[in-house]
């Protein structure tokens, strides 16, 4: 049975086919330049239409879906219901829900008969203890706008646990995971018997640690004092928040880590700082968790900083477990949310047959 796993971007559509249950990854790519000035991809209609013309079969599509809010703790199967309160998740997830659902509605035309898969980032944090969720806000707030601790990058966290799980050679439900999914953006989820218990992303992916141009944790009055400062109106403030900070805002250089580090080499001050400041965020992330987990087993290190840069990753865990009566196993996990969509989209098709 062959899965076609779908991630619609606003303005691309990456794709990989899987041959299930063998896993076997038969092709993969990405249209761009969708809906941009001077491109021939007017829509997702049409770039998905390039993409079939390459691929001989589909029997399920999955797609990547990045909020789910309190809706969908699980993959389900795509219909008009679950379309409505996709675009209803739309208001959390502005830029990014609209382009998933594009995508979703393109497969609906294109596709006519063919079952399709929702799998949504937010999902595996759906298991977060009230505690873990809730921010010190007005309790209405939640209540009636839905704000709370949402989580992101669940396909990663939960394919690297189960990857972890069996690397160990132990049962998923007997350990205590840490996983850090560390690239442009980043979150920390900590894995307690398979169950996601705290992560570092909240309400948006904006919260937490230290990222290529996100900011990460800061004093939420800073908000107000720095729009009254540098007279920042709503968007102007929110593009500073999430495309000039981080990495490259403390830098000034750049938000790549590998090339941070080679100024860093050079001695460079600010260069020097980012990359502590990056560091010593995950450490209290990771110590945290630690603390609420009473223990940890392994430590996952995954995505383009967590796989590649190992220094990153000896500097991360330098003097982190002293304190601990045993050393957790800590691997690198390449992660594929792709084929976590395809293995989720097959299981739920056929279980429902």
């Amino acid at each position: 049975m062959k899965v076609l796993v779908i991630n619609s971007g606003s303005s691309s559509i990456k794709y990989k086919l899987f041959a299930m249950p063998g896993e076997k990854l038969i092709s993969k790519g990405i249209i761009e330049h969708i809906g941009e000035k001077g491109s021939s991809i007017k829509d997702h209609y049409i770039g998905l239409k390039i993409i079939l013309g390459k691929i001989n079969q589909v029997n399920i599509v999955g797609h990547r879906v990045v909020h789910g809010a309190e809706k969908f703790e699980k993959p389900v199967i795509i219909d008009g219901q679950v379309i409505r309160k996709i675009r209803q998740c739309s208001s959390i997830a502005p830029l990014h829900n609209p382009a998933n659902l594009a995508g979703i509605l393109a497969c609906k035309k294109l596709l006519p008969g063919i079952r399709q898969v929702a799998v949504f980032d937010t999902a595996f944090h759906q298991t977060l203890p009230e505690p873990a969720y809730i921010y010190g806000l007005p309790y209405l707030y939640y209540k009636k706008f839905g704000i709370r601790k949402y989580g992101f990058h669940g396909t990663s966290h939960e394919y690297v646990a189960y990857e972890a799980a069996r690397r160990i050679k132990k049962p998923l439900n007997k350990l205590r995971i840490i996983t850090c999914h560390l690239g442009n953006g980043c979150s920390i989820t900590a894995v307690k018997h398979g169950r996601s218990i705290d992560t570092s992303m909240g309400f948006t992916p904006l919260e937490g640690l230290i990222m290529g141009t996100r900011s990460g944790d800061i004093d939420p009055a800073l908000v107000t004092y720095i729009m009254q400062k540098r007279k920042f109106n709503i968007r102007e403030i929110d593009d500073m928040l999430n495309k000039k900070s981080g990495l490259l805002g403390i830098s000034g250089l750049s938000n790549d880590m590998r090339i941070l580090e080679r100024y860093r080499a050079k001695k460079h001050k600010r260069a020097s700082l980012a990359v502590e400041v990056f560091i010593y965020r995950i450490k209290k992330y990771i110590g945290a968790y630690t603390a609420i987990m009473g223990g940890v087993d392994a430590l996952i290190f995954t995505a383009g900083i967590g796989e590649n840069q190992a220094r990153i990753r000896k500097e991360i865990c330098k003097g982190l477990f002293t304190h601990l009566k045993k050393t957790p196993k800590v691997l690198v996990i390449p992660t594929d949310e792709e084929l976590m969509i395809a293995r989720q989209a097959y299981s739920l098709i056929k279980s429902s047959k």
